[in-house]
């Protein structure tokens, strides 16, 4: 287990979550699954209480605390993609999965976790300033999906 970890709270089914997002995303694992010892306010003893597991490189730990706290855009997972087969590839995996689209590029996963899909070609333009960093603002602003050609486009004016 890593020094400093993430939590998520979900109500029951961290471990469905994190196993969606081991086969999701690359450099993403399951580790330890922890059963609850006892029972307890929202579940039993032998119910899933956490599990450990990896996405895309962060140590995070899925905590099954019951229906009391919902995710919610304050924390998202921001995942950079080199193309846009890429983008597609996450973006229809979390919203075709039970999730649901945003705008800027944000979707959220059917647990309620919320997702960046960004193109790296939309940070560099960012990165950029100037004109081209407000022509890619201007040409993401409306999107739900980013349209990675749509940004370069952008980008050169």
């Amino acid at each position: 287990m890593a020094k400093n970890t993430i939590c998520l709270w979900y109500d029951k089914d961290a471990e469905a979550a994190a196993r969606f997002y081991a086969k999701t995303f690359p450099n993403s694992r399951v580790g330890g699954v922890y059963r609850a010892p006892g029972d307890y306010p929202d579940g039993k003893e032998g119910d899933v209480l956490m599990v450990e597991f990896i996405v895309a490189g962060v140590f995070c730990i899925g905590l099954n605390g019951g229906p009391a706290f919902k995710h919610n855009e304050a924390f998202s997972f921001q995942i950079s993609t080199d193309d846009q087969e890429e983008t597609d590839r996450y973006w229809n995996a979390i919203v075709g999965n039970g999730g649901q689209e945003s705008q800027c590029g944000w979707c959220k996963d059917k647990w309620g976790v919320s997702w960046q899909i960004t193109p790296r070609v939309l940070m560099e333009a960012m990165a950029a300033g100037g004109g081209e960093a407000k022509r890619a603002f201007n040409a993401m602003m409306p999107m739900k999906k980013i349209d990675v050609a749509a940004i370069e486009a952008a980008r050169r004016g």
